[in-house]
């Protein structure tokens, strides 16, 4: 296995800190920007496909358009989804 990074283990403590409750306060915004669920980009429906490549590419046709929406409606200012 490789080891990528290292990661700085937060010692769990007997008392609040400031400084903690700050960096978990950033974390927590950071994980609510993340997208939700629902921004899967692929609609809603039953789909069969002969082939996996078939399948493949219908997934990357709709993850390919929803992120051109996304990006179509933050150069114009609208954040929503």
């Amino acid at each position: 296995m490789k080891t990528i990074g290292r990661r700085k283990e937060r010692p769990i403590g007997r008392f609040a800190s400031g400084a903690l409750l700050a960096e978990g306060a950033r974390f927590n915004e950071e994980i609510h920007r993340l997208p939700t669920g629902g921004t899967t980009f692929v609609p809603k429906g039953i789909y069969r496909f002969k082939t996996l490549e078939e399948a493949d590419q219908h997934r990357l046709d709709c993850l390919a358009r929803g992120m051109a929406r996304v990006a179509l409606e933050r150069a114009n200012g609208c954040n929503e989804q």
